[in-house]
């Protein structure tokens, strides 16, 4: 039986952000013939409706007002609900982004509604929709279905394939006036620690580095095989705590969970803390001088060596590999 879903988009500086064209693709899968609605909060967002339609919106429905500029989960859930109310959707799809971690519990207790959160993959369509998820730190995996109710999930990002983009779809834009009042939070200035470059999260490829990095000067050359790679930056717990970097780029389970194409762990042990936060990646190479280190676990390949030596080696080839290609 086909749904309307509705699929929250998130933006980040201006632009949509890639985890919403995946959702749209989770959120046609839900719908299974039904309309797909893509949903726009901000201040001034009408100007990125585009690519929501290119990628499979149908409709797009936004909301504009200065309360919006800067995500509040009391301004976000003001606007969002009321458009829950006008479209009554069968579904709704989130991000599991921090602003979707944030909201989609939120909007699902109003609703009185279960949430089925950090999706890696949906199998069946329609009434026979079935949720996959991780569980026991990415141990186990479970499959979750909705037997009533509104259907809310947020999906991981860098996990559901976007549907191809059809360049030019347009479709019908609805702007929508909500009164945003009442906020118990007001964002008064934002101060971004991470690095500039590929979002971690929506990275396909990762450079992370441990201890065994031994320094902030340390990072550079993982920074420099990130850039030539196209990819982001991240590190364990243990390099954060030295302080060799800031833990804006922490993965494990205190940290992001990534699951990246390509993940090259350079000088981590591998905690089940950090593994819990990147063992999903699809294919993982790791880097470091203890044959023992329990990284080479989870690893597809394996290089027992100094990092220090073993990255200018991979930079170089990499960096020989473009000038021919």
């Amino acid at each position: 039986m086909s749904k309307k879903v509705l699929v929250l988009s998130e933006v980040r500086e201006g632009s949509l952000r890639n985890v919403s064209f995946e959702a749209i693709a989770a959120a046609k899968q839900i719908a299974d013939g039904g309309e797909v609605v893509g949903v726009l909060l901000g201040d001034a967002v009408a100007g990125l409706t585009g690519p929501l339609f290119e990628y499979g919106a149908d409709r797009v429905v936004t909301v504009e007002h200065p309360h919006l500029k800067q995500y509040t989960s009391d301004g976000y859930s003001q606007a969002l609900l009321a458009i829950i109310e006008q479209e009554q959707p069968a579904g709704i799809v989130f991000g599991h982004t921090a602003n979707g971690k944030d909201l989609s519990p939120k909007i699902a207790s109003k609703l009185q509604a279960g949430l089925v959160s950090d999706v890696t993959a949906i199998e069946g369509a329609g009434d026979d929709v079935v949720f996959i998820r991780p569980i026991y730190s990415g141990k186990a995996f479970e499959k979750v279905k909705v037997k009533e109710g509104v259907v809310l999930a947020s999906i991981r990002p860098n996990n559901i394939t976007p549907l191809e983009k059809a360049e030019g779809k347009t479709g019908d834009v609805s702007a929508i006036s909500v009164e945003i009042t009442n906020l118990r939070t007001i964002i008064k200035e934002v101060v971004r620690k991470s690095s500039e470059g590929v979002d971690l999260s929506e990275a396909k490829v990762v450079v992370a580095g441990g201890r065994g990095v031994k320094s902030e000067e340390g990072f550079e050359p993982l920074k420099e095989l990130a850039d030539l790679l196209g990819g982001a930056v991240g590190a364990s717990r243990g390099a954060c705590d030295a302080e060799y970097c800031d833990y804006s780029l922490q993965i494990g389970q205190t940290g992001k969970v990534v699951t990246p194409d390509l993940y090259i762990a350079a000088g981590i042990s591998g905690a089940i803390q950090h593994l819990a936060g990147m063992s999903n990646s699809k294919v993982i190479v790791a880097i470091n001088k203890d044959p023992e280190a329990n990284i080479f676990k989870v690893a597809d390949y394996g290089i027992v060596g100094d990092l220090f030596e073993v990255i200018p080696l991979l930079i170089e080839e990499f960096k020989a590999l473009k000038v021919n290609a």
